[in-house]
This record gives structure tokens, C-alpha cells and sequence, in this order.
């Protein structure tokens, strides 16, 4: 299906090249005369255009090659094109591409009789190649072809057919092909690379490819394990190329590439929203959402596709594919914001968070290293197939709270979405823990909150070297009753201190209240908190102090207007307190 799909968007939406040929550098043009006399020769790259660093790019024959000598029409490397012997090289293999490449131009010159094809051939047999003068800087890798009286052999049409019909002959076998399901010969080897794929080779991947007996099937080898004829395999290759060189239609996230269409020309290009969420568009989508008011029902029921992709040395690994509409698309990507909403470290509602940046939360250092896969396939499997984040996403954001002693908001949403969607969290319960829920009495999510007191309590009292939070948040988040009873102690010892001072009592009676509002609904300690737990107890920790950082700065404006209107200001060590 994923190749039917990539063809007929290469048939529908893509101006296709000419059978067996790829747009693709044009390093140095040898401009020649109507008989073949040699005019000069012109390098069309630019070091200062990233695009023309290799030359112009220009459709002309393709080919892969593996092995053996195989020659390119009239547009080839030096060895080929020129017999170029590169210093220290043996000449017996450029000798043998020369007289291939020769060969070639020779036979197209016979069955086209085109004048043009003629000239070149004319010029390699009798003027010899090797008297071409080569700048200081060439480069024998760089593709050559030829102009002649400012026309590119190349670019005739009989020309194009003969190249065609010359990969279309040959012994390959005739099987019914896996894409169109007509009886044609199809490739061993696939022509169009695919690229550029992460972490992949530079010469691009393959898509189908046999390279090892494991991966063989019914002794078919290479490409021939999913038989597909010349036209549907460029077809697909050219429309896999073309999605991921397209700004709007490719995804990246670590070592993971995503590329996604539809199956009719729309406006949905949800790629820009899950890496770059523009805040208005993502509060437009969700209010529409909430209001239930429609919106673009025309292109609801259009397909819409997206695959994941990896290297997996020079094969591509398929990690995901979806295939639904663009209505059921966007209404999953609705609760994927919805799930991801949580209030930033003040308390405030923050902006949706990039797919990438919800992906390296699972990571120590996102700048040094990459997010395991899983996590995001996840992530792009929940957004737009509405499917449950794994487990070991949740396992992992969980484990990176321990391990920092705390949690990020990035942390804090990656924990919702995936306790939401494991869940199936209702509307309702999803915006409730946006915020701080003061009506929720879980006890992994009381105990998480009353961590943010204890911590708040010591802070106010003393100014320790390390913090509640910086030796026992690990302990306290897996096996609250081994650790709070102690926490509770010295709790009572610091709030004991604060009333005693009347500059700290006021600080003090706020605390112990706030610290009795969480324990009111806790029977017990748990012994042991499952994973889940571990996620509630992070939220109800991030929660709690982000309501208590907006609860201090909204007393400190309140004390400012106060200030500023002459009336009495309330009493400052309670208006002070550092949460």
C-alpha cells in the first residue's frame, strides 16, 4: 500500500522526469561544434550557493551501479566520459568505462540518427577525449555531459527513449509487479536512491533491498523480494525524494524522518504545527474543538498518509505508517495538544511545546545525544493516529524526573499525554490537569504535591546546602513511606521555627495550612508507587509549585498596587514567603 500511495501521488501531484532519469548535479559542460570539434569546457558549479556546489542540476540518465562496468548516456564521471586516470590509479578499469561510455554514445548515434548524439560521437572517436584540457581544480568525480551548438543531446526526446528502452531490455525476469500488479520485468536493483535519510549513506538508501540471506524470500535476492517494474519503482523513489526535500511535508526528530501527504492537493501540513506550533493556530484548532464548530469539512474526507523512516545501514527501515483522512488527522491532533496543555513553571498557560522538544525531555542532554526511536514514533503515531504513547516513553520522562531531582515542564507534559492516552483520560479530566487540581486525592499525586510543601517549608525556614527535593525526590516519588515520616519531622521542627519569629510567623502560618489542605487527604503513605504513580506524583509535584510561584508573584502585585493606591500592606513575612 505504502508504494501504491507514493506512486499515485508521483502520478497525481509531481511533474514526473523522463523514464530512467534523475535530476542530479552537472558538474562540467563540454561545449562542442555541429561536427564535433571541441569548443571548451565550463565548470557550473558555485562554492558560495550551497544548491550549485556540485554543478548545476540538470534531468539526465541514471543509473546505480554496484559493480562491473556500466556507462551512463552522455553524462557521466571522467573515467567514464573522458578516460580521466586519477594520479597513483591503475588504468586498465578507465580504459574499460572509456570504451563502455564510447560504445554507448556510439550505438544511440545508429538507432537515433540524431545529429547532436553524432557530434559527440564524433568527437570521442576521432578527436580523443584525453586532449581536453582540465582546469587545476577538477574534480574526476564530477558529472560531465555535453552541449552541442547550445543544445543538450540529453535533453532530446529520442534520446530520452533510447536510454529508456535500454534499461527496460535485458534478462531481468517478468513477474506481476507488486505496485500495479501488470506482468513487466522488474529490477533487481532499485534506480532511485532514496535520500537523504539520518544517520544515513550519502549516496542515499534503499527502500527494498535484500542485502543479506536473512532478509531473502523464496530465493529471491535484492529487490526482487517485492517485484516492482522500472516505472513504479522511479515513481515511488521520485515521490519519496520529493516529500523529503520538501520543507512542509518532512518531519525530523533524532535519528527518525517523517514525511506526510495527502491524496489531493489541500492546505493540511501538519508537519510546521508538531515542530514549530504556532500558538494562535493551536488555540484556534482546540477552541474549534471545544466549541464544536466546524471547520474546512470540505477536505475532511481527502486521504491523508505518513510513514516513518531510519538507515538501517544501506537499507531503510519503515518504523510507522498511517493511513487515514485529514478530518480524523486533525481531530487527533486536537487531543494531542489538549494533552500536552499543562501551565508553565509560574503557573501560567504556557505555549504548545515542539514535537523535538518533547522527544529530547527523554534524554539527559538533547544537544549531545538523540531520543531513542520509540520515542519518537510515539509521539508522531499519537498525534496523528490518536494511538497510546508506549509505555517506555512514560518510563523514561519518569526516570529523567529521578535522575534530575525534579521535573521540567517538558517532562511534566510528556507524562500527561502518555498517563492521559494510556488511560483514555475524558475532556473534562485532561484540562483538570493542565493545572493544579486541588480536588484530586490519588495519593501518588497528594504525595508528589506534599514534597513541593516540605520543600517550600525547609526553604523558608533554613537555606540548606541540599534540599528535600535534592536528596529524596527519587526515594520519595518510588516508596513514599520510606521517606516522609522523616520529611514530616523536620517539617514540624522548621514550621516550630518560622511562628516563633514574628518577622517568619505569618510564613509560617501559611504553610502549616497549606501543608494540612494536602495531608487531609492522605490516609497513608503508599509503601511502593507503580510507574503510573511515579508519572502522578511527578504532576502533582510540578503543579504544586508552579500554583505556588503564581500565588507569590500575584501577592507581590497586589502588595505593589497596594503601594502605589497608599493602602496598608499585608503583613510582609507572609507576603515574602519564597515557595
Amino acid at each position: 500500500m505504502l508504494l501504491q500511495h507514493l506512486c499515485t501521488y508521483a502520478d497525481r501531484q509531481l511533474p514526473l522526469p523522463p523514464p530512467s532519469y534523475q535530476e542530479q548535479p552537472i558538474r562540467y559542460v563540454i561545449d562542442l561544434t555541429g561536427d564535433g570539434r571541441f569548443l571548451g569546457m565550463i565548470d557550473t558549479s558555485d562554492p558560495s550557493a550551497p544548491k550549485l556546489r556540485r554543478g548545476q542540476r540538470r534531468l539526465a540518465p541514471a543509473l546505480v551501479r554496484t559493480s562491473g562496468v556500466r556507462a551512463k548516456l552522455l553524462a557521466d564521471k571522467a573515467s567514464y566520459a573522458l578516460g580521466f586516470v586519477p594520479p597513483g590509479e591503475s588504468p586498465k578499469r578507465e580504459g574499460q568505462e572509456h570504451e563502455a561510455f564510447v560504445a554507448l554514445v556510439a550505438a544511440c548515434a545508429a538507432a537515433t540518427s540524431d545529429l547532436a548524439v553524432s557530434a559527440v560521437a564524433r568527437f570521442l572517436e576521432a578527436l580523443g577525449a584525453a586532449s581536453v584540457p582540465l582546469p587545476a581544480d577538477f574534480d574526476p568525480g564530477g558529472t560531465i555531459t555535453f552541449r552541442v551548438d547550445g543544445v543538450f543531446p540529453i535533453d532530446r526526446p529520442d534520446v530520452q527513449a533510447f536510454w529508456a528502452s535500454l534499461q527496460a531490455s535485458g534478462d531481468a525476469p517478468v513477474m506481476p509487479c507488486v505496485v500495479c500488479g501488470q506482468e513487466r520485468p522488474v529490477l533487481a536493483g532499485h534506480p532511485v536512491p532514496i535520500k537523504p535519510i539520518p544517520n544515513g549513506q550519502t549516496s542515499g538508501n534503499f527502500l527494498i533491498s535484500a542485502n543479506a540471506k536473512a532478509f531473502e524470500s523464496y530465493g529471491l535476492e535484492r529487490s526482487l523480494i517485492a517485484p516492482t517494474c522500472a516505472p513504479c519503482a522511479e515513481k515511488y523513489g521520485t515521490a519519496l525524494n520529493a516529500l523529503l526535500a520538501g520543507s512542509d511535508s518532512r518531519l525530523r526528530i533524532g535519528g527518525n524522518v517523517y514525511v506526510f501527504w495527502t491524496a489531493e492537493r489541500t492546505g493540511f501540513r501538519p508537519g510546521s504545527l508538531l515542530s514549530d506550533p504556532d500558538p494562535a493556530e493551536v488555540r484556534e484548532l482546540l477552541d474549534a474543538a471545544r466549541s464544536g464548530k466546524e471547520a474546512a469539512t470540505e477536505i475532511d474526507d481527502v486521504a491523508f498518509y505518513a510513514v516513518g523512516l531510519s538507515a538501517s545501514g544501506a537499507r531503510i527501515a519503515v518504523r510507522t505508517w498511517i493511513d487515514t483522512t485529514v478530518g480524523a488527522a486533525r481531530s487527533r491532533l486536537v487531543r494531542y495538544f489538549a494533552l500536552q496543555e499543562i501551565v508553565d513553571a509560574y503557573g501560567e498557560a504556557g505555549p504548545a511545546l515542539p514535537i523535538w522538544r518533547l522527544a529530547g525531555s527523554t534524554v539527559r542532554d538533547p544537544r549531545k545525544e538523540e531520543p531513542a526511536p520509540g520515542v519518537a514514533d510515539g509521539l508522531f503515531e499519537l498525534a496523528l493516529a490518536g494511538r497510546r504513547l508506549p509505555e517506555d516513553v512514560l518510563a523514561r520522562a519518569v526516570q529523567r524526573c529521578r535522575a534530575g531531582q525534579g521535573v521540567s515542564r517538558e517532562r511534566a507534559a510528556l507524562i500527561k499525554m502518555a498517563l492521559g492516552s494510556e488511560q483514555g483520560w475524558t475532556n473534562e479530566r485532561i484540562e483538570t490537569m493542565s493545572g493544579l487540581d486541588a480536588a484530586n486525592r490519588d495519593p501518588a499525586y497528594l504525595c508528589g504535591r506534599l514534597l513541593a510543601v516540605l520543600d517550600a517549608i525547609q526553604q523558608q525556614a533554613i537555606s540548606p546546602n541540599a534540599t528535600v527535593v535534592d536528596r529524596f525526590y527519587g526515594s520519595a516519588s518510588s516508596a513514599p513511606a520510606s521517606v516522609f515520616g522523616n520529611l514530616l519531622d523536620n517539617a514540624q521542627n522548621h514550621l516550630a521555627k518560622l511562628r516563633k519569629e514574628p518577622r517568619t510567623r505569618g510564613a509560617g502560618i501559611a504553610l502549616d495550612g497549606r501543608l494540612m489542605d494536602v495531608m487531609d487527604g492522605l490516609d497513608g503513605f503508599p509503601p511502593t508507587l507503580t510507574l503510573p504513580q511515579q508519572g502522578l506524583f511527578a504532576l502533582g509535584f510540578y503543579h504544586q509549585r508552579a500554583a505556588d510561584r503564581r500565588a507569590r508573584r500575584e501577592r507581590a502585585e497586589e502588595r505593589r498596587s497596594g503601594a502605589e493606591s497608599g493602602a496598608a500592606e499585608p503583613d510582609a513575612a507572609e507576603s515574602d514567603l519564597d515557595e
